[in-house]
């Protein structure tokens, strides 16, 4: 019996042992989202021009809210957060700004996207923004969505890349016959 309690005894410590860990090893990399956000953002930047969108710069919006005569930025970016806007753009204290969204760029830079309308015109304004600030303003949320636009363009390659292969394979046994 007391070897039972013994060993209780130790499973109960190492229980404890390895709540004390994971408290420890939790609250160093929450002091280091930081540094994760920006070596995630340099590691996804060869992938945005592939799975990126080009977002709106300016348009004409019609009566309906279709949007006509638009320009993009330049640069794909995928959009990793959104969070309530602040009331006016830094470049222009007139325009309100209705949409605000993190993004990661080509270049592997993140931008706030700050989206503005008046009715006729919508423009928005990419302001860079420092991975420190990413994190206090989006939060974990755009580490979550970054690493979750990853795991899905890896999803759908490895399925395209099986796909070719067995293509490849089928013309390969085609041409032997």
């Amino acid at each position: 019996m007391d070897e039972i309690e013994a060993g209780y005894e130790a499973l109960i410590r190492r229980i404890e042992e390895t709540d004390a860990e994971k408290i420890r090893l939790t609250g160093e990399v929450a002091g280091r989202r930081t540094d994760l956000l920006a070596k995630m953002g340099a590691m996804a930047a060869p992938l945005v021009g592939q799975i990126g969108m080009n977002l709106l710069k300016k348009g004409k919006q019609d009566t309906k809210g279709e949007i006509f005569n638009a320009e993009y930025h330049r640069e794909r970016m995928i959009v990793l957060g959104k969070t309530e806007p602040v009331p006016y753009r830094p470049d222009d204290a007139q325009k309100k700004v209705i949409d605000q969204y993190c993004t990661l760029s080509e270049r592997g830079e993140f931008f706030e996207v700050m989206f503005s309308s008046d009715g006729q015109i919508v423009d928005s304004y990419a302001c860079p923004l420092s991975p420190a600030d990413a994190v206090e303003i989006y939060g974990d949320e755009a580490m979550l969505m970054l690493y979750r636009a990853l795991r899905e363009y890896l999803t759908g390659e490895e399925e395209a890349v099986a796909a070719l292969g067995r293509t490849l394979e089928l013309i390969a046994e085609k041409k032997q016959d």
